[in-house]
């Protein structure tokens, strides 16, 4: 007989649609967990990943049905695939013993999964919250929606415990599918850095003769680059050396500045982009990302590891990752240039109060936005999903 968890490691079977072993997997987030959980928290196992020739089949139809219909198709979130990936799930279990399933983004498996085991349920928003919020759960099939709020709701209802990054997810799962209150925590995901800067080399002494802007995003519409280029003119107007360096995409024609560079890709896989990347956030000023939609915001975790405050908007999960005077600052939705570029001057105009914020930014990411700090929260969780279902397997013994 196998010696009870309280007495060994706990074997984690740790469920994902994607390759954890990938970091560009959910952009290096689950290659991040998977580190975290074997340090943190015990044995852990790979259940996945999963690329049946169905998801391979359903990616041309979305294809298709975007190029001919204008219509998104939600080709991970349906009823078909949901049983053919539980089954395949089922398997991968079958052939070891485990204590505890930690499943990651897998709404798409889950939902058909049988299983005995005590399901520690992770994600970084619902389904509910997605529709009409997210572009890519926009201009899609109702009867869609309907099948994926099924599979959300079906694999919330097999779970013991569920984890969420912000309170906005975690009132998502409470009111909109029924998970119970005392099982839902709260635990902000870390930055995705495998060394983060020396905390002497960020909070070094700044310079402030130029206010230097760092936006990084793949999308300049969704992730507010016009707002940030509007700053940059609103800076300049109020008569401070500025620049803004864009990282990740190209801003339209005709957005253009003397004091604009662009570097449209860098990957972070290469030493010698990371480290171009590195010197961009250790050389700015603060951190602007004025996002349109958002479910958490690993970027902030990394700019508060740079000791680089954030200038954000108060949307989705992003109140979680950017506590206003912590570690940036919060504008509403409807926030232009103007009201960035205020916060902007306050700030970097008062040497006491900009150093002070550089610190508590870099104090953000030591005690609360770094892997150790979440996988440290997560051994709590799962051993509790374990000892409970221990104790019900006994009393029903």
């Amino acid at each position: 007989m196998r010696a009870s968890p309280s007495q060994q490691e706990i074997r984690i079977a740790y469920l994902t649609m994607r390759d954890p072993n990938d970091r560009r997997s959910w952009s290096g987030t689950l290659y991040s967990m998977a580190r975290s959980l074997e340090k943190n928290c015990g044995q852990l196992y790979f259940v996945g990943p999963f690329l049946p020739a169905e998801l391979k089949f359903g990616n041309v139809v979305r294809r298709g049905m975007n190029l001919l219909m204008r219509k998104n198709y939600l080709h991970t979130h349906t009823d078909f695939l949901a049983r053919k990936l539980g089954k395949m799930a089922e398997q991968k279990l079958a052939s070891a013993e485990y204590d505890v399933i930690v499943a990651v983004v897998a709404a798409g498996i889950v939902p058909y999964l049988r299983t005995n085991l005590p399901i520690v349920y992770l994600s970084d928003t619902t389904l509910r919250l997605m529709v009409g919020y997210n572009s890519e759960f926009s201009n899609t099939f109702a009867f869609q929606v309907r099948t994926a709020d099924k599979l959300e709701r079906i694999s919330i209802s097999k779970a013991a415990h569920f984890v969420y990054p912000s309170q906005w997810a975690a009132d998502s799962a409470v009111r909109d599918y029924g998970a119970a209150r005392s099982a839902v925590h709260i635990v902000p995901f870390g930055a995705n850095l495998e060394n983060a800067p020396a905390r002497e080399l960020v909070l070094r002494k700044p310079s402030r003769e130029e206010c230097k802007l760092l936006f990084v995003g793949v999308n300049w519409e969704q992730k507010g680059g016009d707002i940030a280029f509007e700053t940059l003119l609103e800076l300049e107007r109020m008569g401070i050396n500025s620049s803004l360096t864009v990282v990740g995409c190209k801003p339209p024609a005709g957005i253009r500045h003397a004091h604009m560079r662009v570097v449209p890709f860098l990957d972070k896989n290469k030493p010698s982009e990371r480290k171009q990347l590195d010197e961009l956030y250790l050389s700015a000023s603060f951190f602007i990302l004025p996002t349109r939609a958002d479910c958490f915001g690993i970027v902030f975790c990394e700019a508060s590891a740079y000791g680089l405050p954030s200038l954000a908007t108060a949307t989705g999960g992003v109140p979680d990752a950017v506590r206003e005077g912590v570690n940036g600052f919060l504008f509403s939705r409807d926030a232009r240039g103007i009201e960035y570029a205020g916060k902007i001057r306050e700030v970097f105009q008062n040497g006491t109060a900009y150093e002070a914020l550089r610190t508590s930014s870099r104090d953000a990411y030591e005690h609360r936005l770094n892997w150790d700090a979440w996988g440290i929260r997560m051994k709590e969780i799962i051993r509790q999903a374990v000892d409970e279902s221990r104790t019900t397997q006994r009393q029903v013994a």
